[in-house]
C-alpha cells in the first residue's frame, strides 16, 4: 500500500529488531500451497511441558484473501481480507468462535501522504478503534483512540512521530493516554540494511520507571543473520536464524540475566518449513 502507512507502522522497524522472532519454546512449522493459491500450515508448539497444535488453511483468489485457524483447545479463527473494494482500501473482517462476540470488521484507507484506520467490534455496544496518519518526505505525523461505546469512556489515545531515512529510522510515540513515553532510534551503516543497530528508552510517568533497551543486527552472509540485545536489566538476548533452503529457516534463542548468573539460561528452537 501506498502512503506513510498505518499508526502502528510508527516505530514498528525499532520493535522488530528488538522483539521480532525471539522465543523460548520449541515449534515446529510446516507450510504447504498449490498452484490454485491454497495453503495448508501446521504448527506444534511446546512450551513449559505442555504441547499445542494448530492447523491453518489459507486460500487466496483475486483480491480476497481468507485465514481459518484451528487449535488444541478447538478454537476456531476466521479471517476474510479484502483489498481494493474502494480504491486504496483494505477491509479486514474477523471472528473467533466459540465466542460469537469476537466479531471485528476493519477499514483501511491508503493515500499518497495520508492514511485512516477503523475497527469496530460486532456486538451491541462495541469498542471503537480509530487511528490515522499524515506525512511526507519520510516524516510522519499519527494518532490513535479507542472509545468503549457501553462505558462512554476512552480505553486509549496515543500520539507519535515517525522519522524515515535511509540511513535511520527514529520515532516518539506517547501511549496509554500520556502515562508512557516510548522513543526508539535505528541506524543502518549499510544501504542493503545488513548491518543496523537499535536502542529504545520507556519513560513511565506515573511510576517514574525508565527501561532502557539497545540491540543490533548483523546479516552473516544472504542466508543467515545474527541479532543481540540488552537492557538495563541485564537481561542479554541473542538469536540466531539462517536460512536452510529457500523459505525455509531455522531459529536459535537464547537469554539470560547476567545479574542472576545463577538462574539457568533460557533457549529456543523454531523450524519453519516451506516445500
Amino acid at each position: 500500500m501506498k502512503g506513510p502507512g498505518l499508526f502502528s507502522d510508527i516505530g514498528k522497524k525499532a520493535k522488530d529488531l528488538l522483539t521480532k522472532d525471539y522465543s523460548y519454546d520449541q515449534k515446529l512449522t510446516v507450510s504447504t500451497s498449490s498452484a490454485s493459491g491454497l495453503g495448508l500450515t501446521s504448527a506444534a508448539l511446546k512450551k513449559g511441558g505442555l504441547y499445542s497444535l494448530d492447523i491453518c488453511s489459507q486460500y487466496k483468489y483475486k483480491n480476497t484473501l481468507v485465514d481459518v485457524k484451528v487449535d488444541t483447545d478447538s478454537n476456531i479463527s476466521t479471517t476474510l481480507t479484502i483489498t481494493e473494494i474502494l480504491p486504496s482500501t483494505k477491509t479486514i473482517a474477523s471472528l473467533k468462535l466459540p465466542d460469537y462476540n469476537s466479531g471485528k470488521i476493519e477499514v483501511q484507507y491508503f493515500h499518497d501522504h495520508g492514511s485512516f484506520a477503523s475497527l469496530v467490534g460486532l456486538k451491541p455496544s462495541p469498542v471503537v478503534d480509530l487511528s490515522a496518519t499524515l506525512g511526507a518526505h519520510g516524516i510522519v505525523f499519527g494518532a490513535e483512540a479507542g472509545f468503549d461505546t457501553a462505558l462512554g469512556s476512552f480505553t486509549k489515545y496515543s500520539a507519535g512521530i515517525g522519522l524515515t531515512n535511509p540511513d535511520y529510522n527514529a520515532s516518539i510515540i506517547l501511549a496509554d493516554k500520556g502515562d508512557t513515553l516510548r522513543a526508539s532510534y535505528v541506524y543502518h551503516f549499510d544501504e542493503k540494511q545488513k548491518t543496523s543497530a537499535v536502542a529504545e528508552i520507556i519513560r513511565k510517568f506515573s511510576t517514574k520507571e525508565n527501561t532502557f533497551t539497545v540491540g543490533g543486527l548483523y546479516a552473516v552472509d544472504p542466508q543467515t543473520t545474527v541479532k543481540t540485545r540488552l537492557n538495563d536489566s541485564g537481561k542479554l538476548a541473542a538469536l540466531l536464524q539462517h536460512e536452510i533452503k529457500p523459505k525455509s529457516i531455522l531459529t536459535i534463542s537464547g537469554e539470560f540475566d547476567t545479574k542472576a548468573l545463577d538462574r539457568s539460561p533460557k533457549f529456543g528452537l523454531a523450524l519453519a518449513l516451506k516445500p
